[in-house]
């Protein structure tokens, strides 16, 4: 029966739209408007909401896999229903729903699984139909994963259909459109979606800076857009700067970036196929090997002289290479140059150096290397190499870019895109690796984190978010723009993240802070809200008492009877000020005045209340100045002599009670002072020095030059303002009485000088946080002298103004004579001209000046700079004034004399008179010099540009060229636009026409000896002279014509000769006379020749030579005959090529049409394409280089564990958990032999049972996990999650156990347990939770429950050697080392050689009478009725660690090594040998045999699989399971089948056998347990080779550098073993991503290495004791 949908069209309920129309193929579903939405599917049955009307159409149509492919998918399409009509159709929790979403969908293509379910469909309605998210999303605020998301299915079918019913999307407000914070990312020359990979390769050479982050997250941005990949790249060329610590360092900034690359990859992966690519350079002639002197190298590439070593021969440079290699002494003065192009003029170009000889040791490949690449030969090989797409590079390379396309192109490469952004320059700083090294070396700051560093590190710290870090680089987008920005652009992204969350405190300066006494207040205190808009920050407690604290300086500002207000309390009346006889404000008689709430007018005031109940917080704010004095630094600027060595400002203060409670990282807003982070946490008084340690807080600029007011009112200094203000405004005039202004340019030049030296003395007041009243006094002279400014020149003053330059003369009837007249006066300063081509004398005059004006200029800067006295400075800054006057004088005078030159064509002179022009035609030509000058004078200033030259430099050209415009408008009338001049008509040439003719023959004959040399390719100097001779000819021929020269066109007789001879050509041959018949046949001659010694590989000095020759023939033939030389068969037009061309691509196409059509009829009917056969299946990262990373690819690549979203929780996948199950298996069953029952005690835990056995709970006590709520509904009392189970069990065996008789009890329950972990998380080995057992057992005697303690403990050791094929050390743990609460701990230790460090295998405690007598556990003496003892006990556990220490002791790299006992499959079946040539009878038998060996060895009890998908090949099965660990693969092929054998190949060795099918089930029995024995001896070779016995603390400590465990005597003193443990750390890691560690007591071995001998001392240095055991001491995880 068809069901049918009533829809609203007001609101369509989009979900249910997408589900119809999805299924209507499937499912006759009708869809009718209607009031209401609804599935009427009979009369009595109807659904109303989305969710239930999905479900009803998905079960419909089962096949569609709408609902979901099993159960567990089912149940999460259940959740996203309810999700798109709860969380996400609440608008309150619309914004937190979203992020939820944008977390879930991060990895993710679909909801879930692989294909579209009624969850997409539901989540992807809900968001379509609501305008907010949609309005996020036309902004660019969406988060990026469910944009994409929402992107991409809104592109396919079924959603563009239903879209498009759907009414139109709401348009955006005004105020919605604003622009939004973010830069202009172009779009990707190239780039297509999932195929664009980028890469960011910084060298481990130092800390990420803010540059380096925008680099990656660039990079990150393009990987995003077009769904593609990010490569992360170490560029390790440089053994010299190369460093690990830095590598951990870049990693870790990178993960706090969010950023995360797809792959991790190192240059260093690549040396030898690098090395490679040099040598075929070195054997193509495009490489040499030089020994020249770096210095000498450096000029003759300044000079573009070739090295006496270029011309090497292939056989010498690959001797002399060799040398480098070995890193012998000749060697190691040599390097590696490509040979490019030394004459080319971009000096990159110039042979290039491309490899080193250097002898240090690399940190990844050791001393395997003597020679190293340089970055820019091994860039573009790496980046072909490893698919980079589109390599984004900085500016700054762009003169290497064409190195780049070089070295790709002569290696063969894959081309690489490049594309460049401007990197990121801030002020005040150095960006520089080596300069910022230098300040660390130096001592001027205190780390790579220093918070006044630019690194990641140090703006994190402080007070940098990673948000607001993000959100400034993405509003740099990818522009190529170079700027320097502030630091107050970066600093105010950040502000807009923290400010909202910030809790607000209180603070005040220690030294004057003035006592406020408030008679009849009581002490109490009130919680408030720490934020004032935003409650979800929290509440805090603010102290009330009749003795408050206010700042000094707000004191000095309050008047008697005045009203001020207490922030977070009301407003207080000021009754008496008490001074001392300073005048300075002691206290503040006051009175609460609570009932005033009129808060308007009155001063805000900050306080804290002076009660022992709630004591200040000891604390110290930080401010800090730039590294830099000077905002930015000249390329001849030396950072050195600008280095800011006052840049940290400490002030005690007295802290907000409040602040005590603060954490390291915590930001925090002290009210009316600015934001701050928490660098040091409060501290109690310590018990060794009796101090506290103080809050220490670092300032967080906010992005404002203003500060925050610290100390008055706002009120008033707004008052105050307006009174100046108005004060200012009754001295200035009127704009309407504006009149000419009576002074002088000059004198606005110097007032607008003194401005901006005031403005920048503001500035430096600021900066380095000056008292108020001294910054208040600049700034109102500051103000003072704009306002003067604006008086004198009725405008208001603006950075970078001058005085105004008069304007030019508005027409050319002022001529010389106004020029004239201007030059004989007296000059005034005011406007300023470029100085043109003038008499030297005159140029030199002004030249001097202005090196004049630049020494004062850097005179008046270091006084400055040194904070002179202020007379010195102004007497400094007066001379410079004055010289600049003295300059713009002499600029002003050449440019007037330089218009007189150019009325009246000579120069002036005293006492000269200016002519009266003769015709217009003089001021005619007078216009056309001036233009042809504007137009070089353009083009000149776009050069300087274009080379971003220095900045006066251009400024200088600019300002000529304006004076040039000025001087063609006094000339025409009119201002000079590009093509706008008409040059005057020239007058008949005086000439006659022989002498024409003889000029142009002579351009002829020119032209073309220019064209011979520039083809022979002769040398610079030689052509640029006969160049300047054409030049000249064609000038002269200019003068004689009046018209510019050009090459003559064929005349009447010319085209009469051409039809003759192309009348001869019809009936001859080849038209042309014998000599140029004799001529071609030389050039086809001469060019067989060079073809063949190209084609022979000739040296490419005798092929150069014939060319040359080749060249001079086709010369010679077209100065003869006219035209070029046409080969034989003559030459087609493009348009016959280009025809051509494509009817061979029609005819190749033709031709591949059948077998294209056989492929596709060969495929079964309905066949789904396969997976890609290129994956990132292999592991990426080398075990004994990167433990960490292997182990992570290992478990993750290998389908053990699935990263979960809530962290240090993992997912188990079938691969692992079965390695669980086998040892749940083994020991349940051996447990239950020793009168183990099971049973399971509840997860949750009360507070009060949990603080019963505090001592015991102490080490798991911040680890617990609690449970706060129940829905919105806070718990009366907090639940924890069992840390443990003995406070749940205990109190149980206490009500059971009675009598004797009911002892012994021996429970176990297999569960899962919580510790909340916070340092590094790793799957299996530390996880917040883990799977477990736990046994508990009550015993009578104390010998019972020791034996059951050893018993226990030998199944232990037998699930890891017997199972997991790992050798363990039995022993006790030491007393500091042993379980909390118990007697003794026994335990079973694994060594882990990868790392060198050791790990706790599983533990069986004896828990003595501890917790009986804790819990009352008691039983009735059977000697003594009546008596009551208390009972002994013992507790043992093992967990899912042992999964882990099983894949890092045997693990390689290539994958998992599963010891055959506890493996999945023991044995995996891969048909081989399936080919295209294989008949489908064959192929069908081939299969059926592989099935049959899998029966076979099932029946047999071998866990066999076999894997027979078509869509792999059978390489990358092999890959496959050997990444999984399988033990043996069997390989069957045709060849086999009919030889009735197969091949086993070994996971552990690789070893192939071959085997008879008839004893396969037997012989892989046998190679089973072959492999099992073996993996276990190699493990216990291994740890026997690491363990030693020493008695000698320096034998102890190298020992332990090597990565050995140790059995060293010890007196079992606590004192000891911390000292042990202090002594032994390191400051290096010993493996990448885990902490510095010493050695910790592992165990005391039941079976030590050698038998104490009396007498011999604790290996614990200073310690004089007699050990009393051998103690296994080693690092742990």
């Amino acid at each position: 029966m068809a069901a049918t949908v009533s829809i609203n069209p007001a609101s369509p309920p989009i979900g249910v739209l997408l589900a119809v129309e999805h299924l209507k193929d499937s499912v006759p579903v009708q869809v009718q408007e209607g009031k209401n939405t609804g599935l009427k599917v009979n009369g009595d049955v109807t659904f109303t909401t989305v969710p239930s009307i999905c479900r009803y159409l998905a079960r419909l149509a089962p096949g569609k896999h709408l609902y979901g492919t099993s159960n567990l998918e089912a149940t999460e399409v259940d959740h996203w229903l309810e999700f798109s009509v709860g969380r996400l159709g609440c608008p309150a929790d619309f914004a937190d729903a979203v992020q939820y979403l944008n977390q879930v969908l991060g990895p993710r293509t679909f909801l879930i699984g692989h294909s579209a379910t009624l969850a997409d469909f539901a989540v992807w309605g809900a968001l379509r139909g609501n305008n907010v998210w949609l309005n996020l999303l036309d902004r660019g605020k969406a988060p990026p994963h469910v944009a994409r998301w929402f992107r991409f299915l809104e592109e396919q079918a079924e959603f563009k259909a239903v879209a498009m019913a759907l009414p139109a999307k709401p348009e955006a407000s005004k105020s919605e459109t604003r622009k939004q914070d973010q830069g202009k990312f172009v779009e990707l020359p190239g780039a297509e979606m999932e195929k664009v990979v980028t890469r960011f390769p910084p060298e481990a050479s130092g800390f990420l800076h803010v540059g380096h982050a925008k680099a990656a997250l660039l990079n990150q941005y393009y990987q995003h857009a077009f769904q593609g990949k990010l490569i992360m790249r170490f560029d390790d060329t440089n053994p010299a700067k190369e460093s690990a610590e830095f590598e951990k360092v870049i990693l870790e900034d990178i993960s706090m970036l969010d950023i995360k690359p797809d792959i991790f990859t190192h240059t260093s992966d690549h040396f030898d196929r690098i090395q490679g690519y040099a040598e075929k350079l070195i054997r193509d002639g495009l490489a040499y090997v030089d020994n020249t002197d770096p210095e000498v190298m450096k000029q003759e590439r300044e000079q573009k002289v070739d090295s006496r070593n270029r011309t090497n021969t292939v056989e010498k440079n690959l001797a002399m290479w060799e040398e480098m290699k070995k890193g012998s002494e000749v060697g190691q003065r040599c390097c590696l140059r490509a040979k490019i192009d030394m004459q080319s003029p971009n000096g990159c170009m110039r042979d290039p150096t491309i490899y080193r000889c250097k002898t240090e040791s690399h940190v990844r490949t050791g001393t395997k290397y003597k020679v190293y690449p340089t970055y820019d030969f091994a860039c573009p090989i790496v980046d072909s190499v490893e698919g980079v797409t589109h390599a984004l590079r900085t500016t700054e390379y762009h003169d290497r870019d064409d190195q780049f396309n070089w070295f790709i192109g002569k290696l063969g490469l894959r081309p690489v895109h490049i594309w460049e952004y401007s990197r990121l320059n801030l002020q005040n700083t150095v960006m520089s690796k080596r300069k910022l090294t230098w300040f660390v070396e130096q001592g001027l700051v205190d780390g790579w984190d220093d918070p006044r560093f630019p690194t990641v590190r140090g703006v994190m710290r402080r007070g940098m978010t990673v948000e607001g870090l993000k959100q400034f680089i993405v509003a740099q987008g990818g522009s190529r723009a170079v700027v320097v920005m502030e630091w107050d652009k970066i600093w105010a992204f950040n502000k807009k993240v923290i400010d909202p969350v910030a809790p607000r405190f209180n603070a005040l300066q220690r030294d004057g802070a003035v006592l406020v006494n408030l008679p009849g207040v009581k002490d109490e205190m009130k919680e408030v809200p720490k934020h004032p808009k935003n409650p979800d920050v929290g509440q805090k407690e603010v102290w009330y008492s009749s003795r408050v604290y206010i700042d000094g300086q707000d004191a000095a500002t309050l008047t008697e009877g005045e009203v001020v207000t207490f922030i977070n309390w009301g407003n207080v009346i000021v009754k008496k000020i008490n001074k001392n006889k300073s005048g300075a404000v002691e206290s503040i008689d006051a009175q609460l005045n609570l009932e005033n709430t009129d808060y308007k007018k009155t001063a805000k005031l900050t306080w804290l209340a002076d009660t022992p109940k709630a004591p200040f917080t000891p604390t110290v704010v930080t401010h800090f100045d730039h590294i830099i004095s000077k905002g930015v630094l000249a390329k001849e600027d030396e950072f050195k002599n600008f280095v800011n060595k006052d840049t940290k400002m400490e002030t005690v203060m007295l802290g907000d009670p409040c602040l005590a409670q603060l954490k390291k990282g915590d930001i925090i807003q002290l009210q009316r002072r600015g934001y701050y982070i928490c660098d040091v946490p409060y501290e109690p008084p310590s018990r060794y020095s009796c101090q506290p340690t103080p809050c220490v807080l670092f300032h967080i600029p906010d992005g404002h030059q203003k500060e925050m007011p610290t100390a008055g009112s706002k009120a008033k200094s707004k008052k105050a303002d307006k009174v100046e203000k108005a004060a200012s405004k009754k001295e200035l005039p009127s704009p309407k009485e504006e009149v000419s202004p009576s002074f002088s340019p000059a004198d606005e030049l110097a007032l607008s000088d003194k401005v901006a030296a005031q403005g920048d003395s503001v500035r430096q007041l600021k900066g380095r946080k000056a008292d108020k009243a001294e910054v208040d006094a600049a700034v109102k002279s500051l103000l003072a002298l704009k306002a003067e400014y604006k008086a004198l020149t009725g405008k208001d003053w603006k950075p970078g103004a001058t005085a105004p330059t008069p304007a030019a003369p508005a027409a050319s009837s002022a001529g010389a004579d106004a020029v004239n007249e201007k030059i004989g006066k007296d000059w005034k300063p005011g406007a300023t001209a470029p100085t043109p081509a003038a008499p030297a004398a005159s140029s030199a005059g002004a030249d001097a000046v202005n090196e004049k004006i630049k020494a004062q200029g850097d005179k008046v800067r270091q006084l400055k700079t040194a904070k002179a006295e202020k007379a010195e400075v102004d007497a400094a800054v007066k001379a410079l004034l004055a010289l600049k006057a003295i300059d713009a004088a002499v600029k002003a005078l050449l440019a007037l004399k330089a218009e007189y030159k150019a009325l009246t064509g000579k120069d002036w002179k005293p006492g000269a008179t200016a002519p009266t022009p003769a015709a217009p035609a003089a001021s005619s030509a007078g216009a056309d010099a001036v233009n042809e000058k504007i137009k070089a004078q353009g083009d000149k200033v776009r050069q300087l540009k274009t080379a971003k030259a220095e900045k006066a430099e251009i400024d200088a050209a600019v300002k000529a060229l304006l004076a040039l415009k000025a001087e063609y408008k006094a000339l025409t009338g009119k201002d000079w636009k590009p093509g706008a001049h008409t040059p005057a008509a020239p007058t008949a040439p005086a000439s006659s026409p022989a002498d024409v003719d003889a000029v142009n023959d002579k351009i002829k004959t020119q032209g073309e000896k220019v064209r011979q040399l520039k083809t022979a390719k002769a040398e610079k100097v030689q052509v640029d002279a006969e160049v300047k001779v054409l030049l000249a000819l064609k000038a002269d021929y200019k003068n004689l014509t009046g018209k510019d020269w050009k090459p003559p066109k064929e005349d009447g007789k010319k085209k009469q000769e051409g039809k003759n001879q192309e009348k001869a050509s019809q009936e001859t041959s080849g038209g042309s006379s014998p000599e140029a018949e004799k001529l071609k046949a030389q050039i086809e001659e001469q060019g067989n020749t060079v073809r063949q010694l190209k084609g022979s590989g000739a040296d490419k000095a005798q092929v150069d030579a014939e060319v040359k020759q080749l060249l001079a023939l086709k010369e010679q033939f077209k100065s003869l005959t006219g035209e070029d030389v046409t080969p034989a068969g003559g030459k087609k037009g493009k348009k016959e090529q280009k025809k051509e061309k494509e009817q061979k691509k029609e005819k190749e196409q033709k031709k591949d049409q059948p077998k294209k059509a056989a492929k596709e009829a060969a495929k079964p009917e309905g066949a789904m394409p396969g997976p890609k056969k290129v994956t990132r299946l292999g592991l990426e990262a080398k075990k004994e280089e990167n433990l960490s990373d292997w182990y992570s690819q290992v478990i993750t690549k290998s389908e053990m564990i699935e990263y979960y979203d809530v962290s240090g929780c993992y997912i188990l996948r079938p691969t692992s958990y079965s390695i669980w199950e086998k040892i749940k298996d083994f020991f349940d069953a051996e447990i239950k032999k020793m009168g183990v029952d099971n049973v399971y005690f509840p997860i949750f835990v009360s507070k009060a049972a949990l603080e019963r056995e505090k001592d015991h709970i102490a080490d798991f006590a911040p680890e617990v996990a609690w449970v706060t709520k129940s829905g919105d509904t806070d718990l009366a009392e907090p639940i924890a999650i069992r840390p443990t189970s003995e406070t749940v069990m205990y109190p149980a065996y206490a009500k059971w156990i009675k009598s004797h008789r009911d002892l012994p009890i021996k429970y176990n329950q297999w569960n899962n347990v919580v510790r909340w972990e916070f340092k590094h998380p790793q799957p299996f080995l530390r996880t917040r939770e883990f799977l477990w057992q736990e046994g508990h057992s009550a015993f009578a005697t104390k010998d019972e429950a020791d034996k059951e303690v050893l018993a226990i403990l030998e199944l232990y050791a037998r699930v890891y050697e017997d199972l997991m094929a790992i050798p363990v050390i039995r022993g006790r743990k030491t007393e500091k080392e042993k379980f909390a609460g118990g007697d003794y701990t026994t335990t079973v230790e694994v060594y882990i050689s990868a790392s060198g460090r050791a790990i706790q295998g599983a533990t069986s405690h004896h828990l003595g009478q501890n917790f009986s007598k804790m819990f009352e556990i008691v039983f009735e003496d059977p000697e003594k009725p009546g008596e009551k003892k208390f009972v002994w006990q013992n507790s043992w556990g093992i967990t899912t660690r042992t999964i882990g220490v099983m894949v890092m002791v045997h693990g390689d790299n290539k994958g998992l090594v599963m010891p055959p006992v506890v493996a999945r499959d023991q044995v995996v079946v891969i048909p081989c040998g399936i080919t295209a040539n294989l008949s489908e009878e064959d192929k069908a038998r081939l299969l059926q045999k592989c099935q049959e060996y899998r029966k076979a060895l099932r029946d047999a009890g071998v866990r066999a699989t076999d894997d027979l998908r078509d869509n792999y090949s059978p390489g990358w099965k092999f890959n496959h399971w050997e990444l999984k660990g399988t033990p043996i693969r069997m390989e069957v092929g045709p060849r086999d089948m009919k030889q009735n054998q197969f091949v086993a190949v070994r996971r552990d060795t690789g070893e192939k056998l071959t085997l008879a099918e008839g004893k396969a089930a037997e012989k892989v029995k046998e190679m089973l347990d072959t492999i099992q024995t073996d993996l276990y001896s190699r493990a216990k070779k291994n740890q026997d080779d690491h363990m030693v016995a020493i008695d000698t603390w320096g034998d102890f400590c190298s020992n332990l550098d090597k990565g050995m465990i140790i059995q060293a005597p010890y007196c079992g003193a606590i004192p000891c073993e911390d000292k042990i443990k202090k002594d032994s750390a390191r400051d290096q890691d010993i493996e990448p991503g885990a902490p510095s560690m010493g050695a910790k007591g592992l165990c005391i071995p039941f079976k030590p290495l050698r038998e104490l001998q009396p007498g011999t001392k604790c290996v614990c240095e200073g310690c004089d004791c007699d050990a009393k055991f051998y103690t296994l001491f080693g690092r742990s995880y």
